[in-house]
């Protein structure tokens, strides 16, 4: 069996494409990255094939505020278009083709023509799901969301229908997408792992109570409901930390919860982000939608309890009340209620620590995930009904001006 991974940048895939290769079935990956981003990857040269010329200038414009207004989602929608235009052109020898969401039309037509398969990788709620559930909590706050664009949504939804299987990282996302009638047999629940080369403790912890928070500080992520948690606690000595790229909320809702003091610590990576997840006393994540939290799992490789929602994939991840706490989306008095309970009792915090640390390392890091999609991707390509033909969709024209993706 041979497979051919698809992403616009790094996410999970490349963590994807090391275990195929891993089990001597990596076809390529392809990338939006240029080469030299992905150089500490492992992954073999001779199986990288790099298309990023809208990509990464996107990647590098995204930080500006001008840019996010007013190119972001213009540039988003060509680049993955453009994308999937190339590996749909370019795709090797091979069996089966894993794509991220959004890039995979082109590319699940081309294969399947070959007599292969397409999988769908969706790393977040089902887009219908998610666009309602963003647009409801943007009014909760008294900010107007401005939609996903009807391009991406629409394209989107014909590769739901086109694939032959759709692959999703937690019990959350699986069930969002069972709420808009895709058959449960046409999903294949695969959560991702952690990185234990990479993410681990650094020694004993500092003094002091260490909040952190890692993803982008806006409305998705529960930033509000965090705030309020901080204050609500009133741990004594307390820190908060707030590490990603800054949201056109983000501001915003600081000021609305004044009495809070937080550290913006800027968008952290490589060992400065190890180095903060293992000073963290706990990671919370209290995102109201987030297929899977991939930070959740590198905190607890670093030997840090977390704090998650129940929309963050935490269920396929740890037991509430062993390695970290889970509660409800929405509710800052459980958030508060857990952030006192750790920080009054250290020693429950570190025994918590310990415990995610030994989770994390149970399943190999990314190892178990490996195994699980080598056996689902075998599982598919076994001889069958051929797919059915499906027309192509009716992409709609020229975004709202501002809408994102």
């Amino acid at each position: 069996m041979k497979a051919v991974v698809s992403t616009i940048g790094r996410f999970h895939s490349v963590n994807q494409a090391l275990q195929l290769q891993a089990r001597g079935a990596l076809a390529a990956l392809f990338t939006g990255y240029p080469r030299f981003k992905l150089r500490d990857s492992g992954i073999d040269p001779d199986r990288l094939r790099n298309w990023p010329w809208l990509q990464a200038p996107y990647m590098a414009l995204i930080r500006y505020p001008w840019f996010q207004s007013h190119l972001a989602g213009e540039w988003a929608w060509r680049a993955q278009s453009m994308h999937d235009r190339h590996v749909a052109a370019n795709l090797p020898e091979c069996d089966v083709a894993i794509v991220l969401s959004g890039m995979g039309l082109r590319t699940g037509r081309a294969i399947q023509k070959r007599g292969g398969r397409y999988v769908c990788d969706r790393g977040s709620s089902h887009i219908g799901f998610q666009d309602d559930l963003q647009r409801e909590e943007y009014g909760l706050h008294g900010f107007v969301w401005k939609g996903i664009d009807p391009r991406v949504k629409a394209k989107e939804l014909a590769e739901y229908e086109r694939a032959d299987a759709i692959a999703v990282p937690s019990s959350f996302v699986r069930d969002s997408f069972i709420a808009r009638g895709v058959p449960a047999d046409r999903l294949r629940l695969l959560p991702y792992g952690g990185d234990l080369s990479r993410f681990r403790p650094l020694g004993p912890k500092d003094g002091g109570f260490r909040i952190l928070f890692v993803g982008q500080p806006g409305i998705r992520k529960g930033l509000p409901y965090l705030l309020r948690a901080v204050r609500r606690a009133g741990i004594a000595g307390a820190e908060l930390v707030l590490a990603g790229l800054e949201q056109p909320e983000t501001a915003v809702l600081l000021a609305r919860e004044s009495g809070v003091a937080a550290t913006m610590a800027g968008v952290l990576r490589g060992d400065d982000l190890v180095r903060e997840m293992a000073r963290a006393s706990v990671l919370v994540l209290p995102s109201v939608e987030d297929g899977f939290g991939m930070v959740m799992a590198e905190a607890m490789a670093c030997g840090t309890p977390v704090i998650a929602t129940t929309n963050t994939g935490a269920a396929d991840l740890f037991t509430d009340g062993v390695e970290g706490f889970i509660v409800p989306i929405r509710d800052p008095d459980a958030l508060a209620d857990r952030l006192v309970r750790m920080a009054g009792d250290p020693a429950l915090t570190a025994a918590m620590g310990n415990a995610a640390r030994e989770r994390v390392r149970s399943f190999g890091g990314w190892d178990d995930y490996g195994r699980r999609l080598h056996a689902v991707l075998e599982d598919l390509i076994r001889p069958g009904p051929p797919h059915p033909v499906i027309p192509g969709p009716v992409i709609p024209g020229p975004a709202p001006a501002g809408a994102m993706p």
